[in-house]
């Protein structure tokens, strides 16, 4: 004898529809018990009264889904998510597989295909601490997020890279970003160059307490003793000249929006990296350009105002995002710097320089230029 087993509504319906046909209950009364039409309850009777209560169990029970994926087709993504794609998260695997490989299926079905073949997400997830989100700026370019982040991006195929980033906090946006040795000002320079060729002036900047952006040492020169404050960094000295307010966190915490940042990008960038065989810092660069474009499509917020906050970059902009050193000519009419000396001949002006105070700039490809207030001096390097 076959066994069938039913579920708790298909033992509903057996039940009523047995009522039904024993003469206890009408047929509308059953319709709306079931909530079902008349007519339909009828056809129900007819099958019970033919093959008892199995004739009630879903027709499809024991059948594979006319909507399952197909076996082959299993196997390869199996296949594609161990070594093509592995170490990508199920989010990022389920993009690339629709976009590279053209299969069509939702995140959570290929996460409970990955996980019936024993494979697990990359990420850790942990139950999150309770944290007040801070609220976003209101407009673009009010707030720019920077930071740096140092890591294995290459999975040693190359060197170890430090990624630096500016982030828009209103919108979530990647404005500029780049893969360098170390975390310098060079490379903020060239990256705060990049953003406001392209963007603007932004109201202010948030990152953390780096000798970068803020002074951290004790040491007090004489001159800056008499004057009671101190000289900005390289870096924060070019913000004043842009009217650029920098807020330092005092915490990881405090800036995780940016944070948070990294860790998309250490999860999903690094896939990528390895994917397209990047092993040096110019191939990881191009990978980065292209990461940025797709990133900010995907997950770029829409701003509570419209109206942007970015002011008008001033064109000068190789004499701000430079290096600049306060030097004495001497009086030979030489400029010393860095143990190098560079003669200043006549100049229609003025016959002789020395004693005089002149501005030393020193662009991001090693250039030097020597400005007396904003007339710049001819020079020789001896």
């Amino acid at each position: 004898m076959e066994t069938y087993t039913l579920s708790a509504k298909e033992l509903q319906r057996v039940t009523v529809i047995s009522s039904c046909v024993k003469g206890n209950l009408a047929c509308a009364s059953a319709a709306k018990l079931l909530e079902l039409t008349p007519r339909h309850v009828k056809r129900l009777k007819a099958r019970y009264r033919q093959a008892g209560a199995a004739a009630l169990a879903h027709a499809s029970r024991g059948r594979p889904s006319p909507r399952r994926i197909p076996e082959a087709v299993r196997q390869r993504i199996l296949r594609l998510a161990r070594t093509t794609y592995a170490g990508f998260n199920d989010h990022h695997l389920c993009e690339k597989l629709t976009e590279q490989e053209c299969f069509s299926l939702s995140r959570e079905t290929l996460r409970r295909l990955l996980r019936a073949a024993g494979l697990g997400s990359p990420r850790k997830h942990r139950p999150a601490a309770h944290r007040q989100r801070r609220v976003r700026s209101a407009r673009p370019g009010e707030m720019v997020l920077l930071d740096g982040s140092p890591h294995d991006w290459l999975q040693g195929r190359g060197p170890r890279l430090t990624a630096l980033g500016f982030q828009d906090d209103a919108t979530g946006k990647i404005l500029a970003a780049g893969f360098f040795p170390a975390e310098t000002s060079e490379g903020y320079f060239r990256l705060l160059r990049r953003l406001l060729s392209r963007f603007g002036v932004p109201v202010a900047l948030y990152g953390d307490r780096n000798g970068i952006f803020v002074r951290n040492d004790d040491h007090w020169s004489v001159e800056e003793q008499l004057a009671g404050k101190r000289e900005p960094t390289q870096f924060g000295r070019a913000l004043q000249q842009l009217g650029i307010t920098y807020i330092a966190a005092n915490s990881p915490q405090a800036k995780g929006r940016v944070e948070r940042l990294w860790g998309v990008l250490q999860d999903r960038l690094v896939s990528e990296l390895r994917l397209a065989g990047a092993c040096d810092l110019d191939s990881a660069n191009r990978v980065l350009q292209h990461f940025i474009a797709d990133y900010n499509r995907r997950f770029a917020r829409v701003p509570r105002q419209t109206e942007t906050a970015w002011r008008l970059a001033p064109r000068d902009l190789d004499r701000i995002c430079c290096f600049q050193h306060a030097r004495i000519v001497s009086n030979d009419n030489v400029v010393q710097w860095d143990g190098q000396r560079f003669q200043i001949p006549p100049h229609p002006r003025r016959f002789s320089f020395a004693g005089a105070k002149v501005q030393l700039y020193q662009n991001l490809e090693g250039e030097i230029a020597i400005y007396y207030g904003n007339t710049k001096l001819n020079h020789t390097a001896e």
